[in-house]
């Protein structure tokens, strides 16, 4: 395995290569751009890169349901990392374009709904075509296959194009969250201010079955921050769900939560316990009372007392 290699969603100039960019190690790594999100995690899997960087959820339209789908399949991988990044666009041509010779536009799938209401209302005859990535998209333009492509300003000079229009976007403050994802190892050690991420399959479907799975978390007081469906492709009704919940795997309220969850499940994929990016332990809201771990182990003392005679 390549120790000094990692991967990312490419090529040169996307938004994932910026937020690859803020992580202290990356100036020490060789960056190694990649033409999909399977791409960049099929690197890690057959050992030429020790880690990749990939979109996994924006503001605007939740999941990134590629990466999800590529997490929960194939050979399991790990998320170490996760960085949040500000999104904005700018729309990119080739020099002396103006905004009336658009008629055709390309960017990457995640960037459609960041973007359709200003395209409704300056761009209503343009025809969309997607990209594999924003940066593919500048790229395309500057093949001339398309007349402007979504991507990030910074992306311009890499492709020789000009932002014809800038701050492009539909929401105020739209993020993207990357995750460095690698290897099954040992998760890093609890900041504090962690996330654990999960995929969960129902054992069968019946009335509550997503209850059960949910009041695993709730009756031990662990926070869900994500929760989203995924077909398993086994046939229509057939789910699975990835989930993040606040937490470490080594807090005993979800460490206790996932053993409910595997007595329940036919299948769990533990995706990783990582620090949430931006924040601190301070900014984590305070436990409910009965689910620390210092509670839990004052219950479990007692239980033994009992079992023991102790009592």
């Amino acid at each position: 395995m390549s120790a000094t290699r990692y991967a990312y969603l490419g090529p040169e100039g996307t938004f994932t290569e910026v937020a690859l960019r803020t992580l202290p190690e990356a100036a020490t790594r060789e960056l190694v751009p990649m033409v999909s999100v399977p791409a960049a995690l099929d690197a890690v899997r057959n050992g030429t890169a020790a880690a990749a960087l990939v979109p996994i959820e924006n503001s605007v339209e939740g999941g990134i349901t590629t990466t999800l789908d590529q997490l929960t399949s194939g050979e399991p991988l790990m998320i170490y990392r996760e960085v949040l990044l500000s999104i904005t666009f700018a729309l990119l041509v080739r020099p002396g374009t103006k905004l009336s010779d658009v008629k055709t536009v390309t960017a990457h799938p995640a960037a459609q709904p960041q973007v359709r209401n200003w395209m409704a209302a300056h761009l209503p005859q343009a025809v969309w075509e997607s990209a594999a990535s924003n940066a593919d998209g500048a790229r395309l333009v500057q093949e001339g296959r398309y007349d402007a492509a979504f991507a990030g300003e910074f992306a311009a000079a890499t492709y020789g194009l000009e932002p014809l229009v800038t701050e492009i976007h539909d929401a105020e403050n739209a993020q993207t969250r990357f995750v460095l994802v690698g290897r099954p190892a040992r998760p890093s050690a609890p900041t504090g201010a962690d996330k654990t991420s999960v995929v969960i399959w129902l054992g069968d479907d019946h009335p509550g079955a997503l209850l059960e799975l949910l009041q695993e978390f709730a009756v031990r007081g662990v926070n869900l921050m994500l929760i989203q469906s995924r077909p398993t492709g086994a046939g229509i009704g057939n789910y699975c769900f990835a989930v993040d919940a606040e937490g470490h795997i080594s807090d005993r309220r979800v460490g206790e939560a996932l053993m409910g969850l595997k007595r329940i499940c036919p299948n769990v994929r533990f995706l990783g316990s990582y620090p949430r990016a931006g924040v601190t332990p301070a900014d984590v809201s305070p436990l409910r009372a009965g689910t620390s771990d210092a509670e839990f182990t004052v219950a479990s003392d007692w239980l033994a007392r009992n079992q023991d005679g102790r009592a």
